[in-house]
């Protein structure tokens, strides 16, 4: 296992709305099965232990999960979030009740599954661009309800976090601008005007999809320019254009077969959805055992 990095935490309130809106959906008048077969007394010891290598993520979701359910389960996490392991490491033991610990363990697994490959695969983008100045960062092509977790599993892979929300900063794409366009309303004059209107604090970003589009764009003072969909030569092209007066990201096509190109490019951020919107589970299993 390699020495985790720090992702931060998830916001409290958050996490509280995805863990309780998990559980209801579950188990909205409990849980028939465990309350029909198991002994009300019965107790359980689980291992949650990779079945693939990977990254974990989750570990407190995990733990939180559990508790949520039944306060007085004992869960221990053995591994660190941001941590990467082998096949049939020893992630977590739980010990409690086990209709408790039946009633938790989809939600729980479900989570840390989604956590932490989402994780995985964000470091395998960091990895492929390392040495060179380019950030890796999400975007908000989350999953409805699990932003706040899928992008702390992207910190837990050693990526960055681009906007949270709309209400965030200003990124005008695309539809934006070609709803000025359709009014007669130059868009290096409403960068600029918008400009003027903002808090000095409010980032503002604007998306390109032509390199004759950059310079009026630059002009008028954005923040952080959005090269969409471009080549690498035309991103070389574009970096040159833009002369330093603004961070430069690279959008659109990013897979991990040509995020080491775009990177070698100079591009100061790629953003990359498919961190959050593709990304498979990570195989990890709960195995329980019950004594009476």
């Amino acid at each position: 296992m390699t020495a985790p990095i720090d992702p931060g935490t998830i916001p409290p309130h958050a996490l509280r709305r995805v863990i309780d809106t998990a559980l209801e959906e579950d188990a909205p008048w409990g849980d028939v099965t465990s309350e029909t077969l198991i002994p009300a007394d019965a107790t359980a010891t689980a291992t949650l232990a990779a079945r693939e290598p990977g990254v974990l993520s989750g570990g407190g979701v995990f733990v939180a999960v559990m508790r949520t359910v039944d306060p007085a389960i004992d869960v221990v996490v053995h591994v660190a979030d941001g941590t990467s392991f082998t096949a049939g490491t020893l992630l977590a033991t739980v010990t409690g009740n086990a209709r408790s610990v039946l009633r938790a363990e989809r939600v729980a697994l479900n989570l840390v599954q989604r956590m932490s490959g989402i994780a995985t695969a964000t470091a395998a983008y960091v990895a492929a661009v390392t040495g060179t100045r380019a950030r890796i960062v999400d975007t908000r092509k989350t999953t409805p309800g699990l932003r706040a977790i899928e992008r702390y599993a992207v910190r837990c892979g050693g990526g960055h976090n681009h906007r949270t929300s709309l209400s965030d900063a200003v990124l005008a794409k695309d539809n934006h601008l070609a709803v000025l366009l359709a009014g007669g309303t130059a868009v290096g004059d409403a960068i600029g005007a918008a400009r003027k209107r903002l808090g000095h604090t409010v980032h503002l970003e604007v998306e390109v999809d032509r390199l004759d589009q950059i310079e009026p764009v630059v002009a008028a003072g954005v923040d952080t320019i959005m090269l969409d969909n471009f080549t690498p030569v035309m991103l070389v092209e574009g970096i040159a254009l833009v002369a330093g007066r603004a961070l430069v990201e690279a959008s659109g096509g990013v897979s991990l077969d040509t995020v080491a190109a775009i990177a070698a490019t100079g591009v100061d951020v790629i953003s990359v959805g498919a961190l959050t919107h593709s990304a498979r589970a990570l195989d990890l299993g709960l195995d329980i055992d019950v004594a009476v």
